[in-house]
């Protein structure tokens, strides 16, 4: 008797104690991608910002000055998936926001779905889903981890950018249609809007943010970091005569309603749709963590208009960093100060403007790659006999009709050859790799790496074209800038924790966009997603 005794205690002690020790987690994680951030962006204008947004998780958080991107291209759709699986294209498959199926030859867009339907909008912008994407994310582990009990939601203006974060299993993943003015879904997460979204889309938020004219919000001469206000390197808004302030979009909004995105209002209506998404699902007061990601896509198409020393990205920035602690503020009393993880990133970077460059006598320039991929069919024509070979030069890489290469018997080594051959001598182009052989190309690292880790069979074409540092894309007297390339500008992007778990400092040894999900993982001890290949990060826990 006495000894059952024991042993009862001895197994109620045991019991007990597990009770007593679970394993410790965060409430929330909080997932920010600031998309198109240059690293740069962090100190371009930290004496700025104020002491609740960026600088308060420069100050109290955890800072990774050399993150890198390591595939090519570096686009939202690549960066997004990679962020949140620890992986790369060649292994999840997002090979771009839009790629060619070298199978069938179809142009495929990163998130498009027949199969579902939109949910809260009559028009096709809801037939969206995460099927693209091969590979498991951070957000689908945790809810594997805690037997889909943990809650997960996305956010973005963009359908990719609140889609791909958060994952196959998500709870819901929201986006902002044109059309309909307002933020709906897709019937892979749900048959209707609940109804939390429907009170917010039923305050008309984008209309009463647009009513007012985009202006400095300092005055225009402490704009010191930027060019001058009205520069030909600079897109206007419809109706504008010059690129400078202000902006009237009201006029533009009854008739564009996308204009919204360009302009810093479209990061507050995220961000408040982010608090709407925290109250609605109750994020971080239940019993298990719960996972928000976020994208702020407006810092894309503003630096896509104005390029990255215009007054307007500066003004963005300086906005998005007022929201940024608004938003922390309404997290500390919601969730509770320490009882939440944030991480701040950003899914690429942006080159400076052409014509910013040229004006200060930095080589750079514009590859006119219609003027290009017209001139090498003409080429391979006259060579083989058949026109048309080239069907598309999306994302640096050259895809052919591998069809009629097949129909017509052609020599397809001979027509890979020929066509390395022609781009190696084009101007701004200064490595060209058949992918069949990159192992045995004259590239340099980290160059080589990039280009192996973008290339997915399936999904990307078989000829790798890498432009001078500087160049991109477009048309020659473009306006604005645009990313993709393997360079510093695109590639060297912030990251930031903050908050539960988290120690203050920073680290100046190189880490990588693949090493976010592993760093997760490990501080919720869970699994990691299934295509990862990154590492811990080990320096930012206490």
């Amino acid at each position: 008797m006495k000894r059952l005794y024991f042993l009862l205690i001895a197994v109620f002690t045991v019991l007990t104690g597990s009770a007593q020790n679970p394993v410790k987690r965060p409430k929330l994680v909080v997932g920010i991608v600031v998309d198109q951030m240059r690293w740069d962006y962090l100190y371009r204008y930290a004496d700025r910002y104020g002491s609740g947004g960026f600088n308060r998780l420069l100050k109290d958080g955890y800072s990774c000055e050399n993150t890198f991107i390591s595939h090519l291209p570096s686009f939202t759709a690549v960066g997004h998936t990679t962020i949140f699986t620890g992986s790369v294209p060649a292994i999840h498959g997002i090979t771009g926001n839009d790629w060619v199926d070298e199978l069938t030859g179809r142009s495929v867009y990163c998130t498009e779905d027949s199969t579902v339907q939109s949910v809260g909008s009559t028009s096709k912008a809801g037939k969206m889903s995460p099927r693209n994407n091969l590979a498991s994310t951070i957000t689908d582990e945790l809810k594997l981890a805690t037997n889909f009990r943990s809650k997960v939601v996305g956010v973005s203006l963009k359908d990719r950018a609140s889609i791909l974060p958060a994952g196959h299993v998500a709870d819901g993943a929201f986006w902002f249609d044109d059309e309909s003015r307002q933020f709906i879904t897709s019937t892979w997460y749900m048959k209707e809007l609940p109804q939390w979204v429907n009170r917010f889309n039923s305050k008309k938020e984008p209309e009463t943010l647009i009513a007012q004219p985009w202006t400095t919000l300092y005055p225009a001469n402490t704009y010191t970091q930027s060019t001058a206000d009205d520069v030909p390197w600079e897109g206007k808004f419809k109706g504008e005569k010059t690129t400078g302030f202000p902006h009237d979009l009201s006029e533009v909004f009854k008739q564009d309603p996308d204009v919204i995105r360009s302009s810093p209002y479209g990061n507050t209506l995220t961000l408040d749709f982010a608090k709407a998404a925290v109250d609605g699902y109750q994020l971080g007061t239940g019993a298990f963590t719960d996972f928000l990601t976020i994208n702020c896509a407006s810092t894309d198409y503003v630096g896509h208009k104005y390029g990255p020393n215009s007054m307007e990205v500066e003004d963005v920035y300086l906005r998005l960093d007022k929201d940024l602690e608004t938003f922390f503020n309404y997290l500390d009393q919601k969730v509770g100060k320490g009882q939440y993880l944030v991480f701040l990133t950003a899914d690429h970077g942006a080159a400076h403007a052409i014509g910013f460059m040229q004006a200060h006598k930095i080589p750079a320039d514009f590859f006119e790659s219609g003027k290009v991929g017209k001139a090498l069919n003409e080429m391979l024509k006259n060579q083989f006999g058949v026109d048309k070979l080239v069907t598309s030069g999306t994302n640096y890489q050259i895809h052919f009709d591998n069809k009629l290469i097949e129909q017509r018997k052609l020599d397809y080594a001979g027509i890979k050859k020929a066509t390395v051959s022609f781009l190696q001598k084009q101007e701004g182009v200064e490595f060209v790799a058949d992918l069949d052989e990159i192992g045995s190309e004259s590239i340099p690292e980290p160059i080589k790496t990039m280009i192996i880790n973008g290339y997915n069979y399936k999904r990307s074409g078989p000829i790798q074209i890498v432009l001078n540092p500087a160049w991109f894309a477009g048309s020659a007297g473009g306006t604005g800038t645009t990313h993709g390339t393997w360079n510093p500008h695109d590639t060297h992007i912030p990251l930031l924790w903050y908050g539960w778990g988290i120690k203050p400092g920073q680290l100046t040894r190189e880490v990588h966009m693949t090493d976010i999900a592993p760093t997760i993982a490990a501080l919720l001890h869970i699994q990691r997603p299934n295509g990862c290949i990154g590492s811990v990060i080990p320096e930012i826990g206490q």
